[in-house]
């Protein structure tokens, strides 16, 4: 398979499901996201994670490097954030968390499967997981302004990569019927994810387009430059870079603008950065995977 055909395997897909999801929409048919997103984040994300994690026999120790290299990657884009909007005098609260918070889910997980197996996706579900967690304390602290460590225990995430690092860390087997029942559940929250992503794309609109396309380039270039630097600089291997890389440039996470939307945190400007880098990502994505392949 010629490169071509190759990044056309890995990106058809990833734009594909949302243009479906996106045409729905528009066609005025109905489709429930607040419904879809309770299923993805509290059945179908949990069970992917614990699929992924335990059904690939990667070593403990490499996943918690990686889940290392994950945070230093979000200190990096918390500290690149915060020099930004201290320059251009804008809130942290408002936009802080668009800039943190990319989409590791909806996209970054489907590119990192096509892109590298199951192994990479393992590492992609790393990411993924920390990146969740973190926006759903962090990122909802920062626009309602107050911390709960209540919202933590609430997820049913953090409880799936307990059972999972439980599991890497005894050597134990996981029943056959426990692991088809995760890939079951786990497969249908990528499918959902881009669904999804299509739809919330088709309710969104773009203002005041020179500021957030400004954002907009801050949130994909420097992801990638945070991502590329963390993985080289630490000595991780070609797959994690890729990883990093890959996640570290995915589009503003629709989480963001629902979350600034609930607490009147400029959800306008939000919302055009989550269509912009998404738009912009379509055309980046074939250099990013040129470049981590």
């Amino acid at each position: 398979m010629d490169l071509t055909q190759q990044l056309a395997a890995i990106i058809l897909p990833v734009l594909v499901v949302p243009a479906i999801g996106f045409i729905w929409a528009k066609s005025g048919n109905t489709f429930d996201n607040r419904f879809i997103t309770q299923l993805v984040t509290n059945i179908g994300t949990p069970a992917l994670t614990a699929d992924a994690l335990t059904r690939i026999h990667m070593e403990t120790s490499t996943l918690l490097e990686m889940a290392g290299l994950t945070v230093l990657c979000f200190l990096g884009f918390a500290l690149l954030g915060v020099i930004v909007l201290r320059v251009m005098g804008l809130a942290n609260h408002s936009y802080l968390p668009a800039l943190m918070f990319p989409n590791t889910g909806n996209m970054g997980l489907p590119l990192a499967l096509f892109a590298f197996g199951d192994e990479g996706l393992a590492f992609a579900v790393v990411f993924f997981a920390i990146s969740i967690t973190a926006q759903f304390t962090i990122g909802m602290s920062l626009a309602a302004g107050s911390f709960s460590i209540g919202r933590l225990l609430r997820m049913p995430m953090i409880y799936a990569i307990i059972a999972a690092l439980f599991v890497l860390a005894t050597g134990a087997e996981v029943p056959p019927y426990i692991g088809n029942t995760l890939q079951l559940l786990g497969g249908l929250t990528i499918p959902l994810m881009l669904l999804a992503l299509g739809v919330s794309l088709a309710q969104l609109r773009v203002t005041r387009l020179p500021r957030n396309l400004f954002l907009s380039l801050v949130r994909l270039v420097g992801g990638a430059t945070i991502g590329f630097l963390v993985g080289y600089f630490s000595g991780a291997s070609d797959l994690a870079i890729g990883v990093l890389m890959i996640q570290s440039t995915m589009p503003v996470a629709v989480f963001n603008y629902l979350f600034a939307q609930y607490y009147n945190r400029e959800p306008a400007d939000v919302a055009s950065m989550v269509v912009i880098t998404t738009a912009l990502s379509f055309v980046t994505l074939p250099v990013l995977l040129y470049l981590v392949l």
